[in-house]
């Protein structure tokens, strides 16, 4: 089966039913051998998810009726055809006769003239893609361009042009295996170009690299690792052979840091999904690591933990992930208004409970990918209102002293939208 095929097979699974790209566009990608096709299908992919409503609309326009049922994976064919005419550099013959082919290859060569047609006549009127509306002109769902409004109403455009941006690579060195001027050199014996990142162990690629090329990576040397959720294990800063619970742990980046800067602390990393724990596993285990991993619900400790209170709880909550749009454009179109309000509600719940089994004089670090008040500054602020025995200490980077935690914003210093926020127990 073509790319262009498997390209709208995968872009279906996200539309139609809901499955989040970075399981859809792996399944798709196992039928292909060469890299490079396995790199366009990745390309059309994510070029649609962030093109989305214009590449619609412009499809749509061109129909002389909608496709129904089990044809509608056709409309996501025409989509990806569409992508090609307008954002890639593939002549348009041959993206108009190879998505021509996909439609046969999905079986439905009755309508290959059809998808030929509209792939042509949208080829013809060479137009601009349509900006009446928000939603058009920032590809992004009026809802959440509503939060931003009122969240960021002097730079909410800027947000989403970060978000519409090809992420940077980023790598974590495992200072137990060597320093970070150490690896920097390494990378450049290999000619790889980077740079240190302004957290301890951070280090940016100036353009990204198969991990195989990578000097020592399979041995643990460095780990894949945004600069933002580098930040998680350095703000909880663990000391040794302390009592450390990773909540919602998977898939395991910060979990191998901690250990990586205290590797006598005595972890604990908890996941609801247990799937998600067998990456957890890899992980450590590439990395020569150690942790007691737990198959459960952070917001019922009891029913899988029956150890003291801990040291220090890395919260990194269930969140709208609106933070990491640019790695993940599909959350644009999974996510809805309602589950806003339903992620807060499952944070409190988490945190409240999470504090409960801190110890006095502990330290609980409150960690998102989201960039929604809601979530974050709110979310803290609500919780110190209600919990006596909570004080918030300020992070060194925040903006001012003031701030209720840290939000870091898409593309601030090359890294993705976080939130931190570092809570104390009182003694």
């Amino acid at each position: 089966m073509n790319v262009r095929a498997l390209a709208a097979k995968a872009i279906y699974e996200v539309l139609e039913k809901g499955i989040s790209l970075s399981v859809a566009l792996p399944d798709q990608q196992q039928h292909l051998q060469n890299g490079k096709d396995k790199a366009l299908l990745a390309e059309l992919c994510y070029g649609v998810m962030r093109q989305l409503p214009q590449l619609d609309k412009c499809v749509s326009d061109c129909l002389a009726k909608p496709f129904k049922g089990k044809q509608r994976i056709l409309h996501q064919l025409l989509i990806v055809g569409c992508y090609q005419l307008y954002f890639t550099r593939i002549p348009a013959h041959a993206a108009i006769s190879e998505t021509a082919e996909a439609c046969r290859q999905l079986r439905f060569d009755g309508l290959v003239k059809v998808v030929n047609g509209v792939l042509r006549n949208i080829q013809r009127q060479d137009s601009e893609l349509n900006t009446d509306s928000d939603t058009l002109r920032f590809n992004t769902p009026a809802w959440f361009i509503k939060h931003l409004q009122q969240a960021y109403p002097d730079n909410w455009q800027d947000i989403i042009e970060q978000s519409h941006q090809r992420p940077p690579m980023w790598l974590r060195n495992n200072q137990q295996s060597q320093t970070c001027d150490a690896y920097l050199a390494a990378l450049a014996q290999h000619d790889i170009s980077a740079q240190a990142g302004s957290s301890p162990n951070a280090i940016l690629l100036e353009s990204a690299k198969d991990v195989a090329a990578l000097p020592d990576f399979m041995e643990g040397a460095a780990s894949v690792q945004d600069g933002a959720a580098q930040w998680a294990a350095t703000l909880l800063a663990p000391t040794a052979d302390e009592l450390v619970l990773d909540a919602c742990a998977a898939p395991g980046g910060k979990s191998c840091h901690l250990l990586e800067l205290a590797p006598t602390i005595n972890l604990v990393a908890v996941d609801f999904d247990q799937k998600r724990l067998a990456r957890v596993q890899q992980n450590l285990d590439r990395l020569h690591l150690k942790a007691q991993l737990i198959h459960g619900d952070a917001a019922d400790i009891p029913s899988w933990w029956q150890g003291q209170q801990f040291d220090r709880i890395l919260l990194d909550a269930p969140c709208s992930a609106t933070g990491v749009i640019r790695r993940h454009p599909d959350i644009k179109w999974l996510r809805k208004n309602s589950d806003i309000e339903e992620l807060a509600n499952l944070q409190k719940q988490i945190l409240d409970h999470c504090w409960q089994w801190l110890k006095p004089g502990g330290t609980l670090l409150y960690a998102t990918c989201s960039i929604l008040p809601q979530e974050n500054s709110q979310q803290v602020e609500q919780f110190l209102a209600r919990t006596a025995d909570a004080s918030l200490v300020p992070i060194e980077q925040q903006a001012h002293i003031s701030d209720i935690g840290w939000q870091i914003l898409p593309g601030q210093d090359n890294m993705d939208g976080f939130y931190y926020a570092r809570l104390v127990k009182a003694i």
